[in-house]
């Protein structure tokens, strides 16, 4: 005998109890007749069944604290595979008393069977086998044959009417086990149930018949809404793309006149750039031959300023190196005065201190003489004093060689600053002397430059000039390319008319259409009314030129008739009125019928 995979063994299983739990909730809730409540035995065990189906090959996923294996994860999916399920989703999530995934996608069961459509949502997760692989394992129970079978068994709950309070209940702490004694049958209850499991197998064939014809009828209704609106979008596009056509070839043929002028204009410019090319090229050259003598005496004068200027920098970084050392010199002065003033202080501070030593020694000798008890004790204490005088006074001996020293160094200080001040003397006067030989080589050096300097004026304003003229080139062709500039700017405002062209267009004809059936009912009445008087009223369509001018008709040049002789003329040359003898106010008469009323009119006054 072969053994069988446990795995098929766990899906048959499975897919007997949802059969078994499906079908008796069903036929418990037709003979309850009421909508049921979430304390109804068979309705709970129905839920634990669904729950155990949904587990069936979970895959575990890992996390920091623990394993977690839910079901929550794949019934978030058919949000985004059903748009209709974003409000069972947001209303789970915003439930307060919810804490686990599994209490969840609990309460996302129960508010899916009483919308009744577990059974839809249900089956876009089994087609999105791909997404559900994320979460199950290949031999699960939704990845299988098993899982369509129980979603199609799942229709027929759309009989049962639900009322579930989900806010109330713990979800989060309830243990799902299956219980077993509910689905086993005695055998006096068989034969009742016949009838029963007749009656609602002919209720579940009638409600799942009236379901697919409800959806049948709204995708054909759909159906026929998108057909409508496709035969409109076509004709508009057959009738748009009319229109493209002939635009497009308009513009063709004024792309190929602008195309050519564009070639016309820019023979012109290249030719007038290679003139003025050859131009320049020879007032350059003219240019450079006379630049070349100028340079030469330039760098010459440039050469002398250099010496000049480097000797004037030794001169002048040797007097700043004196200067520091100037400055350093009265900064160590500075620094031994405040040496000084801190040992006088110090010595201050040690004479206030014998002083108190002093006054402090009467006070105990005092002491002595009043208290000779305390003898011993106090000539310990003057013992330690007296020893403390002596450090003091050896200190005192210290800081006074000390000073002696100080002073000492400080005048020889001294004297070495009044040596060292002389030396600065006796060079600085020399330097002077040296600074007033160079001053006066530079006043030569600036009358030379001088004269440099107008020849350099000379040659400026006669590089102004070519410079100006170069400029008048320069502007010329700067010109030229805002001639282009423009040109293009033209052609978009062409194209940009165009576009305004044709919106008009479209309105006026829009507007004749509109027109049109009004002025058929007046030139019936009016055509009427010729009849009387024996004269021929055209029609519109055997007229496509006018009569006078014989310029073609269009959408923007209209057509109108004459009232006193009948034939179609053009807006300029039909747009005077006058009273006709059929018609007591003005009415719109052509140019020729106009001179020819007047006239008349003339001759008939007196």
């Amino acid at each position: 005998m072969a053994t069988k995979d446990p795995t098929a063994v766990e899906r048959a299983n499975l897919l007997n109890m949802a059969k078994l739990s499906i079908k008796g909730l069903i036929e418990s809730a037709l003979s309850f007749g009421r909508t049921l409540d979430s304390d109804y035995p068979p309705l709970q065990q129905f839920f634990v069944v669904m729950e155990h189906c949904l587990k069936h090959g979970l895959k575990v996923r890992k996390s920091f604290l623990s394993y977690n294996k839910t079901i929550w994860g794949p019934l978030e999916l058919v949000e985004k595979l059903y748009p209709e399920a974003e409000e069972i989703g947001a209303s789970v999530r915003d439930l307060p008393g919810l804490k686990t995934p599994l209490g969840r996608a609990r309460a996302w069961l129960r508010l899916a069977l009483m919308q009744k459509k577990m059974a839809d949502y249900l089956r876009c997760l089994i087609i999105q086998r791909d997404l559900l692989s994320e979460f199950y394992e290949y031999h699960a129970l939704m990845m299988e044959e098993e899982g369509a079978v129980i979603v199609g068994l799942l229709v027929g709950l759309n009989v049962i009417d639900a009322n579930l309070c989900v806010k109330g209940e713990d979800l989060d702490s309830q243990v799902g086990v299956i219980d077993f004694s509910m689905y086993l049958k005695n055998e006096e209850d068989i034969g009742n149930k016949e009838r029963n499991v007749q009656i609602a197998a002919i209720l579940d064939q009638k409600n799942y018949v009236e379901e697919l014809n409800r959806q049948l009828n709204s995708t054909v209704s759909s159906l026929h809404s998108r057909v409508d609106s496709l035969e409109k979008s076509n004709t508009k596009l057959i009738e748009e793309l009319a229109i493209a056509k002939n635009n497009i070839i308009k513009l063709q043929e004024e792309n190929h006149q602008l195309r050519s002028e564009n070639k016309l204009i820019l023979m012109k410019t290249q030719q007038h750039l290679e003139v003025t090319k050859v131009d320049v090229e020879t007032e350059l050259q003219t240019y450079k031959h006379s630049r070349q003598g100028l340079d030469e005496m330039y760098n010459e004068a440039r050469r002398q300023l250099r010496d000049e200027s480097q000797l004037r920098q030794d001169v002048e970084n040797e007097l700043a190196v004196q200067v520091s050392m100037k400055h350093e010199i009265e900064l160590a002065m500075k620094l031994l005065e405040k040496d000084i003033h801190e040992k006088q202080d110090t010595l201050i501070g040690l004479r206030q201190q014998l002083e108190e030593v002093k006054a402090i020694n009467i006070e105990m000798y005092q002491k002595l003489q009043g208290s000779e008890d305390g003898l011993k004790e106090k000539n310990e204490i003057i013992a330690r004093l007296e020893e403390k005088t002596s450090k003091i006074t050896a200190a005192m001996r210290q800081l006074e060689q000390r000073l002696q020293q100080a002073e000492k160094a400080q005048m020889d200080t001294e004297d070495e600053d009044k040596k060292y001040l002389q030396e600065c003397q006796s060079k600085f006067d020399s330097l002077q002397k040296q600074i007033s030989q160079k001053e006066k080589q530079l006043v030569q050096l600036e009358t030379d430059l001088k004269i440099e300097k107008e020849w350099r004026q000379t040659l400026q304003e006669d590089l102004q000039k070519e410079k100006d003229a170069l400029s008048h080139l320069r502007n010329e062709t700067q010109q030229i390319i805002s001639l282009k500039k423009e040109f293009l700017n033209l052609q978009d405002e062409n194209q940009q008319l165009k576009k305004i062209y044709h919106e008009q267009e479209q309105a006026l004809q829009e507007l004749g259409n509109k027109l049109s059936e009004s002025k058929l009912k007046i030139e019936d009445i009016k055509e009427a009314n010729k009849a009387l008087q024996g004269l021929v009223w055209l029609k519109d369509k055997e007229a496509t030129h006018c009569k006078l001018c014989e310029k073609e008709f269009s959408l923007s040049k209209r057509k109108h008739h004459c009232r006193n002789c009948g034939e179609i003329f053009c807006n300029a040359c039909s747009d005077n009125e006058l009273p006709l003898p059929s018609s007591p106010k003005p009415v719109r008469v052509c140019d020729s019928c106009h001179a020819l009323l007047i006239q008349r009119c003339s001759s008939n006054l007196p």
